[in-house]
């Protein structure tokens, strides 16, 4: 994959290395499988295969890049057994005008990997600062994505690090006023108790970034930051980008579906990789891993079957003209 070759911009070219004492294989399986990203990168908030397979595909990608969640479709050309993925922007947001790279993963002949993520890129205009904020951008996310590749593939699959768990509603009302209610969350704080503070900007529709104040139902408060990608009428995606320090990653996502006869069905998924640094210490409050998957379920499930039970009571006054 090249850039196009009438581009008359500054090509900037960057390389950014790490090892991981993890196989090749292992490493390579991460990178592959975009959907796994939100997870796994911190950047990420959201990822799909858009068309193709295993060998050449097209994917959408939704991630923050300095401060700001941009969305982008990019062409991937994989090979498993050379460990090497092409990647292209076909869409590229402004400020950048083209963006390609390589992922390339490596035995570094001690059982680990040697990985290199490169990028080529150009600004619209060729725009000195535009460029600079790519730099930015591309420097900042490259060093997060290996360092939390290196951990992804280190820790593994194993260790009961990885929590997931969901809770519904069925609600009687409206799909699109339950919608609207998960969407709309600058109002939560006059429609939940446990929300204290929610400071919201959506600079593209669908596109959001929220700061919140939360309660827990121990009385402690908790700031959370996300980034969240709202598919009207369908689902809302997010990533929290702060989290509680027990927390390495939290990722979750409200499903609305239409349950037949007038009603649809509301779910809210969550999946939490905690991090081991943080056990048993004072982050965790002491508390081993089975004590504190315990206390996450028990956090955020609380929170979320609040927030469901009052979005079905408000569709459902939706309904009733209430």
């Amino acid at each position: 994959m090249t850039l196009r070759e009438d581009t008359a911009a500054t090509i900037r070219h960057t390389e950014h290395t790490t090892r991981i004492a993890a196989p090749p294989d292992a490493v390579y399986r991460i990178v592959a499988d975009v959907t796994s990203w939100p997870v796994h990168f911190p950047p990420t908030v959201h990822a799909v295969r858009v068309s193709g397979d295993d060998r050449a595909e097209r994917i959408r990608i939704w991630a923050l890049a300095n401060g700001a969640l941009r969305t982008w479709v990019s062409r991937r050309a994989l090979d498993a057994g050379a460990r090497t993925v092409e990647f292209a922007q076909a869409e590229p947001s402004a400020p950048v005008a083209e963006m390609r790279g390589t992922w390339r993963i490596m035995p570094d002949g001690d059982g680990g990997s040697s990985v290199a993520l490169i990028h080529d890129y150009a600004a619209v205009d060729d725009d000195p600062d535009a460029l600079a904020l790519i730099d930015r951008a591309v420097e900042g996310n490259s060093t997060a994505e290996l360092d939390a590749l290196r951990r992804a593939a280190e820790i593994g699959d194993g260790d009961g690090l990885t929590l997931e768990f969901s809770d519904g509603e069925l609600v009687h009302g409206p799909l699109e006023a339950a919608y609207d209610f998960v969407n709309e969350c600058d109002r939560w704080p006059e429609r939940l108790p446990h929300v204290l503070r929610v400071a919201l900007t959506e600079d593209e529709p669908g596109l959001q970034f929220m700061e919140m104040d939360t309660r827990s139902p121990d009385g402690s408060a908790h700031t959370t930051a996300s980034g969240r990608v709202c598919v009207p009428g369908e689902r809302i995606v997010y990533k929290q980008t702060t989290t509680p320090p027990v927390m390495r990653t939290h990722n979750g996502e409200w499903l609305f579906e239409d349950a037949g006869g007038g009603a649809v069905r509301v779910t809210s998924r969550h999946t939490v990789v905690i991090d081991p640094e943080a056990l048993p210490g004072p982050a965790a409050g002491g508390m081993d891993l089975p004590a504190v998957r315990e206390k996450i379920r028990e956090t955020l499930g609380a929170n979320s079957r609040a927030t469901l039970r009052a979005a079905k009571r408000y569709a459902e006054n939706e309904r009733s003209g209430k």
